[in-house]
C-alpha cells in the first residue's frame, strides 16, 4: 500500500493574536509545522501534502520545497481543507493519513500505529484518541454499548452528558483513499458554513464500514496549539523530550529544568551542561566539553574539550581545547584556535585567535588576525572602525601586546614583536621589535627576556 500524508496548516490561529501564521510560531527553534512534516516523512515515499491558506507565501518560504503545496482559498472547514489535497494524491496513494500542523509533539511511532490499525482492521478509517481530564476544546468520542466508535461530537455541539466523556478526538486519521475521496464531497454543511472532517466517522458507521480507534498513552503528544499558553506548554514538553534524548546519549545535565536546548543542536558524549544554559540554532558541541553555567551559545561550533563559562557565543568557532569566560562575548566571525584562551570580560568579533593565543581580560579584538602563541594584555583594544569603514589588525605569532595597548587599524605587529604597556600603535611594527609610547615607536630588537609571559 502507498500512503499519502495530508497536513492541515491553513488556519490563521486568531487566538494566538499574531500576524504570523500559527504554524510558523517557533517551538524549540523551529516553526512548529516542521515537526509534523518530520514525524510523517518516514511513513511514505510521497512528499507530504501541506494544505496552506492564511499566510501561504510565508509558510512556503519557511518550509521550502520538501512538501507538495495545495491551497485552501476559502476557510470552509477541515473536510473542505482535506478535499483540496485530492488532485495531489488521487491515483497515487491507496490510503491517506491526515494530521494537523499545530500538533508538533506527535511522534512517527504514534502515526505508524494509527496507519497500522486501519490496515489490520481493513477499516474505512482509524482515528487517534486520548483520555484526558482537560478536554482543551477537543471533540468527544462517542461509543456504543459494544465499545465500538459511533461518532465524534464537537464540544460546541455536545450535550452535558457528552461533555462528560473523557475520550477525546485528537484529530489524526488514517483513511482508505478511495472511500475518503468519494465521501468528502458528501459531507453535510454545518450551521457555521463549514464541512467537518469528523462527520466521516458517523457516515462510515451508518454504512456499516469499520471504524477503529488507537489511544495514545502520552497525552502530551496531542497537545494542539491554539494560544500562547498552549505554545508555552508545548515548549516545556519539547524541552523535556530533547533534554532526555541527550542525557540518554551520554550528555550530563546538572539541572535539566534550567537547561534549554533547541531541536537542531548537536552535543558530543561526556559533555557537561551546567544550569541556566541556552543552546540555540545549529550549534554543534563536541565531546568532553564544560558548558555553563549562565551561558548562551547560538549557531556556533564548539570543538572537543572546550570550556565556555558564563559567556555568550554567537556565530563563532572554538577549536579543540579552547576556552572562554567568564563574562565574555564571542561575536559572529570569531574563531579561537586550538588551546586559545579568552578570559573574563573579553570580546572577539570577526577575528581569528590562533592556536595557544592568550587574551586574558578586559580586551576587545575585532576584525583581526592573531598569530599562534601571541599574548594579548589586559585592556587591549583593536581600534577597527574609523567612523565609515572597518579595518584589520594583524598580530604575528608569539607577539606580546602589553596591557592597555590601542592598535589603530589598519596596522600590523610582526612576529615576536613586543608592545609596551599603554602604547598607541599607529604604524606597522617589524618582527622581533620592541615598541612603546604614544604613538608607539620602534626601540630596537627584542631582548631575550622581553615579552616572556608569566
Amino acid at each position: 500500500m502507498t500512503l499519502g500524508v495530508v497536513i492541515l496548516a491553513a488556519g490563521q490561529g486568531t487566538r494566538m493574536k499574531s500576524a504570523l501564521p500559527k504554524v510558523l510560531h517557533p517551538l524549540a527553534g523551529r516553526p512548529m509545522v516542521l515537526y509534523s512534516i518530520e514525524a510523517a516523512r518516514p511513513l511514505t515515499s510521497l512528499p507530504p501534502v501541506l494544505v496552506v491558506g492564511y499566510g501561504a507565501e510565508e509558510v512556503r518560504r519557511a518550509v521550502g520545497e520538501e512538501v507538495t503545496y495545495v491551497e485552501q482559498r476559502e476557510q470552509l472547514g477541515t473536510g473542505h481543507a482535506v478535499l483540496q489535497a485530492r488532485p495531489a494524491l488521487e491515483g497515487k496513494a491507496s490510503e491517506v493519513l491526515i494530521l494537523y500542523g499545530d500538533m508538533p509533539l506527535l511522534t512517527t511511532e504514534t502515526l505508524r500505529q494509527v496507519v497500522q490499525a486501519r490496515r489490520e482492521a481493513e477499516a474505512a478509517l482509524a482515528l487517534l484518541t486520548v483520555v484526558a481530564e482537560d478536554p482543551r476544546g477537543f471533540g468527544r468520542v462517542v461509543r456504543g454499548s459494544d465499545g465500538n466508535v459511533l461518532r465524534i461530537v464537537e464540544e460546541a455541539d455536545a450535550t452535558e452528558e457528552e461533555r462528560a466523556i473523557r475520550e477525546l478526538n485528537a484529530g489524526v486519521y488514517a483513511c482508505d483513499a478511495a472511500w475518503l475521496w468519494d465521501h468528502l464531497p458528501r459531507l453535510p454543511l454545518r450551521p457555521k458554513g463549514e464541512y467537518y472532517l469528523t462527520d466521516l466517522v458517523e457516515i462510515a458507521v451508518r454504512e456499516e464500514r469499520r471504524v477503529t480507534a488507537v489511544a495514545t498513552s502520552d497525552p502530551t503528544e496531542v497537545l494542539g496549539i491554539n494560544t500562547r499558553v498552549h505554545l508555552a506548554e508545548a515548549e516545556a514538553a519539547m524541552r523535556r523530550r530533547i533534554n532526555r534524548r541527550w542525557m540518554e546519549s551520554g550528555v550530563t545535565m546538572i539541572d535539566p529544568e534550567t537547561t534549554y536546548i533547541e531541536a537542531d543542536v548537536v552535543i558530543g558524549t561526556d559533555t557537561v551542561i551546567w544550569p541556566n544554559t541556552i543552546l540555540r540554532g545549529r550549534t554543534q558541541i563536541g565531546a568532553r566539553c564544560r558548558i555553563g553555567p549562565s551561558t548562551v551559545i547560538e549557531d556556533s561550533v564548539i570543538g572537543n574539550d572546550c570550556r565556555v563559562f558564563a559567556s555568550v557565543v554567537e556565530g563563532a568557532i572554538m577549536e579543540d581545547g579552547s576556552d572562554v569566560g567568564p563574562f565574555s562575548h564571542l561575536r559572529p566571525g570569531a574563531r579561537l584556535g586550538a588551546g586559545a584562551h579568552v578570559g573574563n570580560f573579553g570580546e572577539v568579533k570577526n577575528a581569528v585567535l590562533g592556536p595557544g593565543v592568550k587574551m586574558g581580560h578586559f580586551s576587545y579584538v575585532g576584525d583581526a588576525e592573531v598569530g599562534a602563541g601571541a599574548n594579548i594584555g589586559a585592556g587591549t583594544v583593536t581600534c577597527n572602525f574609523d567612523g565609515r569603514r572597518k579595518h584589520r589588525t594583524i598580530i604575528g605569532e608569539e607577539a606580546f601586546i602589553g596591557s592597555g595597548t590601542m592598535l589603530v587599524a589598519p596596522v600590523r605587529v610582526g612576529r615576536r614583536a613586543v608592545i609596551g604597556a599603554g602604547s598607541v600603535v599607529t604604524r606597522d611594527i617589524p618582527d622581533e621589535t620592541l615598541a612603546y609610547g604614544v604613538p608607539a615607536r620602534e626601540r630596537g630588537p627584542v631582548k631575550e627576556d622581553e615579552g616572556d609571559g608569566p
